[in-house]
């Protein structure tokens, strides 16, 4: 029987860790873009919305976004904030 070097062993045991941690950061980053691109048709395409509860979707959607990516504000802020006011400046001709 061959011995094996335990800083093989740490090694494969932080890779696979690592691996296990990135499919769920995946998971995780396609579930936000298929919320937030579904927030973003529903305000696009539903002409009873009023602005408010537009904002209010956008809102609730941020916050579930921190919820599933903690500390990553910035982040949030540099990708879909930008996004969502063109949005909202296109569907409600703000200025």
């Amino acid at each position: 029987m061959e011995m094996q070097d335990p800083d093989q062993t740490q090694r494969s045991t932080t890779t696979t860790h690592t691996t296990e941690e990135l499919a769920e950061e995946r998971k995780l980053i396609r579930r936000l873009q298929m919320m937030m691109n579904m927030v973003m048709q529903v305000i696009a395409q539903d002409a009873s919305l009023s602005i408010d509860e537009a904002s209010q979707m956008i809102s609730d959607a941020r916050r579930a976004a921190l919820a599933m990516f903690p500390g990553k504000e910035l982040a949030y802020d540099l990708i879909w904030k930008p996004r969502f006011q063109r949005l909202m400046r296109e569907r409600f001709r703000l200025m």
